[in-house]
């Protein structure tokens, strides 16, 4: 039986992907360091592949609730609408399920903290009388983009450039997410992108996985139409204040191999001599852009750590890695933040997800941009144009989205060498500094942080 005191409880509910679960559990870890009881419900398959530990003294506990795919996931779905619509059914059901098993307990929700791609998870907390905070895992920036296209504040599709958005530098079409750029992709993300604001007016929070310094501007425009906390960033505090206890690592994987090989290598090599290379766990780059990259990394004669999935090894130049011996490590996986604090790194070459570039932020290491789809591209924009922290490739073959070699090391050579990679890596260091003040005690978003606990408390 639970007997200790504490101030409240929150029940955090992920949308069941590793990029949105890890910056929830990273806001719950904090909420817990504050006093609260912090629960974290995945996805029953998400619970199981990951296998999180409910330890006796972890500062986070973990329960599960239904998607309708316990035995596979999204995978197992035969659309992304079809998962959506039975998540929906199926999580509304588990969910309030879940909340009733705590009704009667010491230690009842008081909170629901949704991630808004579940906007039925706030319909779910005011059946049960309880407040909810909508959690919002990207950019304040690409948040407010979505806002406006929601409410028709933006246009679509997009007929004259350059586009303007209060609190923004002037935007081309490629800066724009990809469901906008390219009209018509991808409809059913497109609808669940807009959907986070079908009913975000009723929320009793807005919490956004940034902080104010960096997105200052942003921030302001759009807490003129949507009152908004900035609570990030959301990686380990280890990396950060180190004010959480242990708090090494995100906890949770679904990819996970030995890091030693990784930090091994990175150890043995100069500082700031290395190009880290990865783009994420969802997109995958076709075998034309694959062998762009390897022959770019070749090429520029610096080393370099690529993240190359299992998946996509078939994708690489024929011997490759024996070629490139000691020169380059390739790995299907690595543990990120490790790698990124790593003395001997001193660009990434990434994706442009918002996880990943906050930690690059918060760890002061320039990058080179090769945004994919979704966010990316406005993240990039951001990168190179307000933050002054990396380059964004060019596109040689607008046809098959192909980026060249010669583009990729010339973006490569600068930030590692030129005259602006210097001025990046100073830009860098200021962007740490902040980040660090930001969830520092007293910081920016130390104090929204704890307005949300004493608001959630007083009930």
């Amino acid at each position: 039986m639970e007997n200790k005191a504490y101030r409240g409880h929150d029940l955090a509910l992920p949308y069941p992907s590793q990029g949105h679960i890890n910056p929830l559990l990273q806001f719950s870890k904090r909420l817990a360091s504050k006093g609260l009881k912090a629960t974290v419900a995945t996805t029953v398959f998400i619970y199981n592949a990951m296998e999180p530990h409910n330890s006796p003294g972890g500062s986070v506990q973990f329960e599960t609730i239904s998607d309708g795919y316990d035995e596979g996931g999204f995978l197992q779905a035969e659309s992304i609408h079809a998962y959506l619509t039975r998540m929906e059914a199926r999580g509304s059901k588990t969910l309030s399920d879940l909340i009733l098993k705590h009704k009667d307990t010491a230690n009842p929700i008081d909170c629901i903290i949704y991630d808004p791609f579940l906007p039925w998870a706030l319909e779910v907390a005011k059946m049960f009388g309880l407040p909810g905070a909508a959690f919002f895992t990207q950019a304040c920036a690409v948040n407010f983009i979505y806002y406006q296209a929601h409410h028709g504040l933006l246009k679509l599709p997009i007929s004259s450039t350059p586009i303007s958005i209060p609190g923004f530098p002037l935007l081309d079409l490629e800066d724009m997410p990809s469901f906008i750029s390219v009209s018509g992709s991808y409809p059913a993300y497109f609808a669940m992108v807009l959907n986070q604001f079908s009913n975000t007016d009723k929320a009793d929070w807005v919490l956004v996985n940034t902080f104010y310094e960096l997105e200052l501007q942003v921030v302001d425009t759009m807490s003129k139409v949507c009152r908004l906390l900035t609570i990030g960033p959301t990686i380990p505090s280890f990396y950060l204040d180190n004010r959480i206890e242990k708090d090494t690592d995100y906890g949770l994987h679904l990819f996970t191999l030995d890091s030693s090989v990784c930090i091994n290598w990175l150890n043995r090599k100069p500082a700031g001599s290395v190009v880290y290379v990865s783009f994420g766990s969802m997109a995958g780059l076709s075998k034309q852009q694959m062998k762009e990259v390897a022959f770019a990394l070749k090429g520029s004669d610096f080393y370099f750590l690529w993240v190359v999935r299992a998946s996509e090894e078939a994708n690489l130049p024929e011997n490759f890695v024996e070629e490139v011996g000691d020169k380059g490590l390739v790995v299907q996986w690595s543990p990120q933040l490790e790698v990124l604090s790593n003395k001997a790194v001193g660009c990434f070459l990434t994706h442009c997800g918002w996880n990943s570039t906050v930690e690059a932020l918060s760890l002061a290491v320039p990058m080179v941009g090769m945004p994919q789809w979704t966010d990316q591209s406005t993240n990039a924009k951001f990168v190179e144009d307000v933050w002054k922290v990396g380059i964004k490739v060019k596109i040689d073959d607008h046809e098959n989205g192909i980026v060249g070699r010669e583009e990729i090391q010339s973006c490569i050579r600068e930030v590692m060498e030129g005259e602006r990679g210097r001025e990046m890596k100073e830009n860098a260091k200021k962007w740490r500094a902040l980040a660090v003040a930001a969830v520092s005690e007293g910081g920016s978003s130390d104090k929204n942080i704890d307005e949300f606990i004493s608001k959630v408390t007083r009930r």
